[in-house]
Formats: C-alpha cells, structure tokens, sequence
C-alpha cells in the first residue's frame, strides 16, 4: 500500500489543511475519513482504522479540521466543516479515479459526514460509514442528533462499540432498524474511541479489523461500482 502526503485547499478565509491517502494495491473504493472532536487525522486510532481498511482493499482519504490544524479546542461549524468535505472529495475524485467515494468518520468525523449528505445531498458519495456516532452526550440519553439521518438517501452502516457511552443501544437500535438503507453493527466490548476488554470480548479479532472487514462486506452488498 501506498500513504501519500498533501495539502487540502480550502477558501481564502478557512486556509488549507493537511490530508492524506492511503491507497492499497487493487482498491475497490475509496473513503474520506474524518476525525473525531479530540484528535487529529493522525491519532493512532485514525491511523489503525485505515491501516485495517486498506487491508481489505478499501482506500481512505484522510485529513484534518481547520480547528485541528490550527490548534484550537472548539470545533468548526457546520459550514465550515461542509466546506472540507466537499474538497476532500474533489481530492479523492482526481487522486483515486473510476472508484466509488464514501463518506465517514470517527465520533464528530462521522456525525458531520452524515450532516453534509444531508445538506448537500450529493450524489457523488455512494454510501455513509460511521464509527462511533455520537448519538448523545454521556448520561444523557437522547436522538436529537440523529434527526437528519431520515434525508440521507445512500446507504449507511453505523460501527458502534457496545459499551459506547455515547450511543444507548436502547436508543440507536430502532433508530437505525427504522431507516431501511442503514445497517448497525455492535462491537462487542468496545468503547466509544474502539478500547475493548481483553478478558470478555467474546472475539479474538482485532476491533479495527473487524470493523473494516464488516464494512468491505456492507460494502459489496450495498454500493455499486461507479
């Protein structure tokens, strides 16, 4: 596999960020993969879940937020967040051509993944992948966030760990069951950043392995060939 280096251009005003792709031989797509509020596109969990996808023949275009990239604690708006999808998948377009694109994300990667293609509702992007939506804060036990998901058109899978502080499996089971081209896989043990416990997870496989396996067969099953 190949990881290339570059700048992501942004406007004037929002500047330009750092992005990367990581492009295995023979891929059959590739996914813009956002990060969460607390850590880079090169936190070890970003770098793991690409590594994994790229295993399975899955390319990721990886790149950080304005506020990430300046350092900053708050995160960007909604626009501005908009904005560096919509050139990440210009990027993904001309650097990995003939490929169908999918969008996603870790925790607010995946949650402002989701908001674009329901604002925008692009139909450049074949599907939705997200890992560890932050359904709610912890210990409050609510859907508000997930109101839009009934405008997204393409198919979605939702990886969620099953002690996810951030999304009640009392509330994000029926909510996805009730969207009939969104698909939920819990992984077993696993927290919201994808920490699990040795002693009683029940499989011997790697989280991030298993996530990015359980996402090539979505995947073949879901979205079609560009």
């Amino acid at each position: 596999m190949k990881e290339t280096d570059f700048t992501l251009t942004l406007s004037e005003q929002t500047g330009a960020v750092d992005a990367t792709l990581l492009r295995p031989t023979g891929a059959t797509a590739v996914l813009v993969l956002a990060h969460g509020a607390g850590a880079g596109y090169r936190h070890a969990h970003m770098q793991q879940l690409a590594e994994s996808f790229a295993a399975q023949g899955l390319a990721t275009l990886r790149f950080n937020f304005p506020y990430m990239q300046a350092g900053k604690p708050r995160t960007d708006n909604l626009a501005v967040c908009i904005e560096c999808f919509a050139a990440a998948i210009k990027a993904a377009r001309q650097k990995v051509r003939g490929l169908p694109v999918l969008l996603g994300g870790h925790s607010f990667g995946g949650r402002m993944a989701s908001h674009y293609l329901a604002e925008t509702g692009d139909t450049r992007v074949k599907g939705l992948i997200c890992c560890s939506f932050p359904l709610h804060n912890p210990g409050k036990p609510e859907t508000k966030r997930a109101d839009h998901l009934g405008r997204i058109s393409q198919p979605m899978l939702f990886l969620s760990g099953s002690r996810d502080a951030m999304a009640q499996a009392t509330l994000l089971e029926p909510l996805i069951s009730g969207i009939d081209h969104a698909s939920l896989h819990w992984l077993d043990t696993g927290d919201h950043g994808f920490k699990i416990l040795k002693r009683s997870r029940q499989s011997a496989e790697d989280i991030h392995s298993e996530s990015a396996r359980v996402a090539l067969d979505w995947l073949s099953r879901n979205v079609q060939e560009t």
